[in-house]
């Protein structure tokens, strides 16, 4: 099964993993350096050991190719992934008189009462970055995220690259090339991101008119993030292929510190009960070729049978 690989990762973790601390405090099992490998011909890789809302992973990837770093475009599309940090930004600012929210996270997981006050604090400030431009655009930014980097690299020199374009055409011009690279992590930009990248670099690499593509991870939450980050770079290696004219192949996902949440043990060995089934398959809609002509509508995955969700809080 195609899913097996991330299973394996998992048990590998619950298995070796070292105890450690981490930024949120949370604490997790860890290990250093892995590796995934999908076969993109065998299906999709969206996990159905646990359903995976794949419109928050098409939403997310047209976000970052637009080269966007605000949340109003998410917000529109109904995707709250990235919501806790410019959440967080807002309510430790002089704008904000609502609530404490300080730790407003842990607190939320621990007292049900202080859930439902964050709830309707969070619901509030997503309804203003909705209704008000100016607000969105003062607190709805992430900083120069994945989108920015991909699409609008700034030089020393005051200009801008566009890694995905520039790839594309060497894909396109000279597919042999082992520079196909683009990069999220830029090291000047880091410490004014909401979040720096956790998926920092991938290659792509063409044979036999196959598109593969791998994918450097620094640090991957494995049961909430790593499954998302699995479909999003399997579909865009997918629609680049498209564009260049060629099959998908392989995606690789490497990872730095692979790591699972102390308060995600639980649900890692549910899922982990849990037989996976038959992959599902990736449409893209025939008439579309660029990257930029593809919408919502234009990406859907098919026979997609996932067992139920399991839930898991977010450690920020």
């Amino acid at each position: 099964m195609l899913e097996d690989a991330y299973l394996d990762l998992e048990r590998y973790v619950l298995e070796h993993g070292h105890q450690k601390s981490d930024r949120t405090h949370t604490g997790t099992l860890s290990t250093f350096g892995y590796q995934m490998r999908f076969d993109l011909s065998e299906g999709f890789p969206l996990l159905t050991t646990k359903k995976v809302p794949f419109g928050l992973i098409k939403s997310e990837l047209l976000w970052f190719l637009r080269g966007d770093t605000n949340i109003r475009f998410l917000l529109q599309h109904k995707n709250h992934i990235w919501d806790e940090w410019p959440f967080k930004k807002y309510t430790q600012s002089a704008d904000y008189q609502g609530p404490d929210m300080t730790d407003f996270s842990h607190r939320a997981e621990k007292d049900p009462e202080f859930k439902k006050v964050y709830q309707a604090e969070m619901k509030k400030f997503d309804q203003k970055i909705l209704d008000d431009a100016d607000f969105a655009k003062k607190y709805g930014d992430l900083g120069l995220v994945y989108g920015s980097q991909w699409r609008a690299w700034k030089t020393s020199t005051g200009e801008t690259i566009d890694q995905i374009q520039n790839v594309i055409d060497t894909i396109k011009t000279t597919p042999d090339s082992r520079r196909m690279i683009v990069s999220a992590w830029n090291p000047e930009d880091v410490p004014t991101m909401a979040l720096p990248p956790c998926h920092t670099m991938f290659q792509f690499y063409v044979v036999d008119g196959k598109l593969s593509c791998q994918l450097y991870q620094r640090s991957g939450d494995i049961f909430l993030g790593v499954p998302y980050n699995i479909a999003s770079y399997a579909l865009l290696t997918s629609m680049i292929a498209r564009e260049c004219g060629l099959q998908p192949g392989e995606f690789v996902h490497t990872l730095g510190d692979a790591h699972i949440y102390s308060n995600h043990i639980q649900q890692v060995r549910e899922q982990l009960s849990r037989t996976p089934r038959q992959a599902p398959t990736l449409w893209l809609n025939p008439d579309k070729t660029r990257l930029a002509d593809f919408g919502m509508a234009d990406i859907k995955v098919k026979n997609y049978d996932p067992y139920p969700v399991i839930k898991a809080p977010v450690a920020v």
